[in-house]
Order: C-alpha cells, then sequence, then structure tokens
C-alpha cells in the first residue's frame, strides 16, 4: 500500500529525532536517576525565562517532561532591577533522598550575575526555590554555570562555578543541606579555563572538563585536566572536542555513565554549521557521543557525529 505525500511528511513531523543532533538547546547537564537518564538545558526560544527538564530511557529518545522552574516566580531574581533575565546553564545533584536544581540567572552586565538553587523530590520536579541566591558574581567574576559533584568515595558535595567575564574558576564544598557552603577552596586556575565547568569521576582519577574559547565562535572548545582529587592539583590534558567541517563551537557539556554497562558519553551543544565566520547566530543543537579512555585512563579526542546517536539502555 502506498502512502499519500502529504501523510508520510505528517508522520515525519511528529517522529521523535533519532540521530544528532538529539534536539534544539544549549548548556546540557545530564544525570542517571533509577532507570533513566535526565536532561536540564538552557530551553531554546522560550518566551519566559524557564527551565525544563527531559527524560529518556536510551539517550537517543528524549521526552520534555515539562516545565521545572520559571524565573519570573522566584522573588528575589527581580532584586537587581535589571529589565530582563536569562535562565541559564542548570544543573543537578542528587543526596539523601532529595534532588537540587542549581541556575544561573543572567545578565552579568548591569548587574551581577547570580546562582539559584531550589529543591525537590524528583528530577520531574517541580523545585521550590532556597529563598536566595547561592552565589553572586563582581570583581572579574561571574557567577554562571554551576554543578555540583557528590563523591562516591565519600559523600562530601563539591560545587564549581564561574567563567567567561574573567574566566575565574571557583570551587565551594556544600554544606549538609546542600543550599550553602561550607568553604571555598583555594585553587590553581585549570590551564585554557573559559567556563562551563564539569566533573567526573572514573576509577580513582577526578576528571575536570570545561569550554575554551567564545561561546559563539569556532574556538568554543572542551578541554579536560586530571587530579587525584575533586579540586587538584590540576593536570592539564589538552583539547579532546572542537570545531570540524561541519560543525561549530562544540561545548558547555556534560559527561554521564551507564550504570549497568560502565560506559560513559559525553552531552553537548554545537552550532550546526561549517562556516567559520562570527558570531554565529541562530539555534544550538545538543548531541551525544560515546567517549573512549585509553589504557593510562586519558579521555580519547572526541569525534562530532552525525545521523545517528548512541543507544545505550540502562539495565533493561
Amino acid at each position: 500500500m502506498t502512502l499519500p505525500r502529504f501523510f508520510l511528511a505528517s508522520l515525519l513531523l511528529h517522529l521523535p529525532l533519532l540521530a544528532n543532533p538529539v534536539m534544539d538547546g544549549a548548556d546540557p547537564h545530564a544525570a542517571v536517576v533509577g532507570r533513566d537518564y535526565w536532561l536540564y538545558p538552557t530551553e531554546p526560544r522560550s518566551r519566559k525565562p524557564v527551565f525544563a527538564a527531559y527524560r529518556s530511557a536510551d539517550l537517543h529518545t528524549w521526552k520534555r517532561e515539562g516545565t521545572i522552574l520559571e524565573l519570573d516566580k522566584v522573588p528575589w531574581v527581580k532584586e537587581d532591577g535589571a529589565p530582563w533575565h536569562g535562565a541559564w546553564a542548570p544543573a543537578l545533584a542528587e543526596k539523601g533522598g532529595k534532588f537540587y536544581f542549581y541556575y544561573s540567572v543572567g545578565p552579568q552586565t548591569p548587574t551581577p550575575s547570580r546562582i539559584g538553587v531550589a529543591v525537590g523530590t524528583s528530577p520531574s520536579g517541580p523545585f521550590k526555590d532556597s529563598g536566595k541566591p547561592l552565589l553572586k558574581g563582581g570583581d572579574g567574576f561571574e557567577a554562571i554555570d554551576p554543578t555540583v559533584f557528590v563523591d562516591p568515595k565519600d559523600g562530601r558535595a563539591w560545587f564549581y562555578a564561574g567563567g567567561s567575564a574573567g574566566a575565574k574558576l571557583r570551587i565551594f564544598e556544600m554544606a549538609e543541606d546542600m543550599i550553602s557552603f561550607k568553604r571555598e577552596v583555594d585553587i590553581a586556575q585549570p590551564e585554557n579555563f573559559t567556563e562551563g565547568a564539569f566533573m567526573h569521576r572514573r576509577d580513582n582519577t577526578y576528571y575536570l572538563s570545561y569550554s575554551h574559547g567564545k561561546w559563539n565562535d569556532s574556538t568554543y572548545s572542551v578541554h579536560y585536566a586530571t587530579a587525584a582529587s575533586p579540586v587538584g592539583p590540576w593536570h592539564y590534558r589538552g583539547c579532546i572536542l572542537e570545531s570540524d567541517d561541519k560543525h561549530q563551537g562544540p561545548g558547555h557539556h556534560s559527561f554521564v555513565e551507564n550504570p549497568s554497562t560502565k560506559e560513559w558519553f559525553i552531552v553537548y551543544h554545537r552550532w550546526e554549521t561549517s562556516k567559520k565566520a562570527a558570531p554565529f547566530r541562530g539555534g544550538r543543537k545538543l548531541a551525544v557521543e560515546k567517549i573512549g579512555y585509553d589504557d593510562k585512563g586519558l579521555i580519547k579526542p572526541i569525534q562530532m557525529t552525525d545521523g545517528k546517536s548512541p543507544v545505550s539502555p540502562i539495565g533493561r
């Protein structure tokens, strides 16, 4: 039976995207909760500053589970008097049966950027804001791009943030409530750090990865350093993801592990263009790639792919 052409077109429009790039968006934070992957990006083309959660059984097909936080409903956001606010670069952490949602509030100018934290009982929210900013920018520091790493070795939680204006990384140990700091750690700045820090642990090595370059041109790329602790000292390992002939400015990523297979993946954004001329305009896309490690535990260079994305169900 031959289906009408208009029917086929309609069907294709409603099918989930099963290839890289997997969806529109930027700054993706990926996490595993139970047998599902969860993803928290900077929302694309949203009329209001909001955050949403996306769920996947296999890293391949994603479903939007709904809005989990609206900046317009967080009272302290408007206290700076800025004419608009951006909802950027979120991250999720889980501890003690609760979920903590960290997020960036722009702009950096004319008022300093800020980072907030909200609490929920499910990765799908809803999340209730803590009532005040967790961290403010200023004095050469831009409070953006938070991520929290809960060390499986001892249960301590570490907060990483900063970049762009000043390109400075700051690290704090979280208090037990996960909505305040216990202390700040004095660190040496990682080589080639710009923004978008992420921490993951594999075997006994801690991997601090981050974006380098300018967010809207072809210099944007992912670099990393390793250490024997989550706060360094860092051993710079180089660039692992950079622009190619078809895609520009890959970065602001996260790493996620399939706990069943022990495979690692990177989720990141990129510009779908071969043109090198900046600044890039339009929307960014999210993509997923499988990660390889060599016999020394170093991350192998990552090749961006099209037309396919990894499929990795968790314990199914």
